[in-house]
């Protein structure tokens, strides 16, 4: 009887237990981004699912990575916009194109192309912002599920007012904008020109005289780049934002104030406020990214670095590229792709590609969905899909030839497999700078290459030990830390759901002008309190002298004029 007892109190305990974790889960709402952003997401949704938070992803119609009509263990909630996927698409590939052109333009005539693609980009926000934030059904919806927190990735500009419409605490997922300019002007994060180099460049925290100047040049025009960005789309926030108490969802109307200053039915003013103002209220920032593979710098206490968080165990391969790996014997493999948004190259590419690869006794395992290389040999298989992780962590595998993007290269660190890198755009020629200047990685041109120096390259990094040691460096960096990456963003997004936000880790420099910031307003008056009493000092000496010697020049006058007489 007393151990039927034991066995109903012991069940009865775990079964409240496990009632109380259910209850206590959070309701978290995603607005993800595309193509490999939306890949290093999923695992965080994963691992919210796994502890019984309830996760609701919001996508648009025209969404390019994210398959809404595929079952999931989260729901989609989906709206339409008046785009299709290839249109989004296309853009993509016309900033690849861009950054690909060979033989390149001149810098004005690549960032002409760039600012005009980025004002196609900015109208493609519009368009998927209205369908978003002017849809009353879709926000009345979206208010009635009562979320506890926002995570969204960056590359939708405006999930912010989506916050701010439904009264949510924010955590944003980024690896990094050019120049560090949202991070910087948008998050209050320090980043100075002495010793942080702005990304993208060649440039390491050891930086001489040169290296300084154009570094604050650098720094100076991204940062007039992102604010002439910004402006454009300072009325739009001001809009949606400021008179967001203006929706009257059971009347299905949204009215829209301007950015100017107007009355609320409660008597306030509609003030104008803007992107970076919006931006900069966010919570929480995930930087996906680490010191294994950053340059030491200043971080604010609500910047959180996840890097490497999609990173797992290998696990076995599936039977026919098992055997090709096996097949290789004591040569080992190569494994070789652009990831998902580079699937194929000009033939030109391909064929010089390919004959690099027939001279190399490695096996190579190539993700390549284009027209089969004339100068394909039998050691190189092609394939739609490869098992990256899978395959990096292969005890066979020895190198690794990537175009550096943030996913891709830390499955290198975390696996411990040196790179051949061929950056193409965006944060990729920066990570391999990084990979190339701690040891890791010999970098290419794939404008200027030719064959010869991919298999140099190719040589370089599977013989010379020196490769293998420092990446191995860089993994045991990444892996020895005192909790792993992925738990630390789950963690810190329970954390703003827990206590409603994390306005107490957000400094006090968001709400300081930029001469309050750089101190201006102090060192303007301590200039005026140091002139005013050098002034003041120097009239009194003048008086004080005038004093002294008003009455010794004239006695001096008298004695000697008796001498004289």
């Amino acid at each position: 009887m007393q151990l039927y007892l034991r066995m109903s109190l012991t069940l009865f305990v775990v079964v409240l237990v496990s009632v109380s974790s259910v209850t206590h889960g959070g309701n978290v709402l995603v607005l993800p981004g595309e193509y490999s952003h939306w890949y290093n997401m999923r695992n965080i949704v994963d691992e919210l699912l796994n502890r019984n938070h309830s996760v609701t992803v919001l996508v648009s119609t025209a969404s390019i990575t994210v398959n809404f009509r595929q079952p999931e263990r989260f729901q989609f909630v989906v709206f339409n916009v008046s785009l299709q996927a290839h249109e989004l698409h296309g853009l993509s590939e016309e900033l690849v194109n861009i950054w690909m052109q060979y033989p390149r333009p001149s810098m004005v005539r690549t960032g002409l192309d760039i600012m005009n693609l980025l004002g196609k980009v900015r109208e493609m926000h519009r368009t998927v912002c209205d369908a978003m934030l002017r849809n009353a059904d879709l926000i009345a919806r979206l208010k009635a599920l009562k979320f506890d927190v926002l995570l969204y990735d960056p590359m939708i500009i405006c999930s912010d007012l989506l916050a701010e419409v439904l009264d949510l605490p924010v955590v944003i997922s980024l690896r990094f904008s050019l120049g560090f300019a949202m991070e910087r002007m948008c998050g209050q994060m320090p980043a100075p020109p002495s010793f942080v180099p702005v990304p993208p460049s060649v440039m390491t925290d050891h930086m001489s005289f040169t290296e300084r100047l154009k570094n604050v040049i650098i720094y100076a025009v991204y940062s007039a780049a992102f604010r002439m960005a910004s402006i454009s789309l300072d009325n739009y926030y001001s809009q949606v934002l400021e008179c967001k108490t203006f929706m009257k969802l059971e009347e299905q109307e949204i009215k829209v104030c301007t950015m100017f200053a107007e009355i609320h039915p409660s008597g306030s003013e509609c003030k104008p406020t803007t992107m970076c103002e919006t931006m900069g209220k966010a919570d929480i920032w995930l930087i996906r990214s680490y010191w294994d593979l950053e340059f030491p710098r200043p971080l604010m206490p609500n910047f959180k670095f996840v890097g490497g968080l999609h990173c797992k165990h290998a696990k076995p391969l599936p039977k026919d590229l098992e055997e090709f790996v096996q097949s290789s014997g004591d040569h080992g493999i190569v494994v070789f792709s652009l990831g998902t948004l580079v699937n194929n190259l000009t033939m030109d590419k391909s064929n010089m590609i390919a004959s690099a690869f027939a001279r190399i006794p490695q096996k190579v395992v190539w993700r390549y969905s284009g027209k089969s290389p004339e100068t394909l040999s039998p050691n190189t298989k092609l394939y739609d899909w490869i098992p990256q992780n899978d395959l990096l962590g292969h005890p066979k595998t020895k190198a690794f030839f990537s175009h550096g993007g943030t996913n891709g290269l830390y499955e290198a660190v975390y696996h411990g497999v040196p790179m051949v890198g061929l950056p193409l755009f965006a944060d990729q020629p920066d990570n391999l700078n990084h990979m190339r200047i701690k040891g890791a990685a010999v970098v290419l041109d794939i404008n200027t290459m030719t064959s010869k120096d991919l298999l140099d390259a190719l040589n370089t990094v599977i013989y010379n030990t020196t490769y293998k040691e420092s990446m191995m460096k860089l993994s045991r960096i990444h892996h020895d830390r005192p909790m792993k990456p992925l738990d630390q963003a789950v963690f810190w997004i329970e954390f703003v759901m827990r206590n409603k936000g994390a306005k107490h880790l957000r400094v006090q420099a968001h709400q300081l002008t930029w001469y309050q910031y750089y101190l201006l307003d102090v060192m303007a008056f301590l200039l005026t309190i140091f002139t005013l009493s050098g002034f003041i000092l120097i009239k009194t000496c003048c008086f004080l002298y005038r004093k002294c010697f008003k009455r010794t020049v004239p006695d001096r006058r008298a004695k000697n004029k008796i001498k004289k007489e």
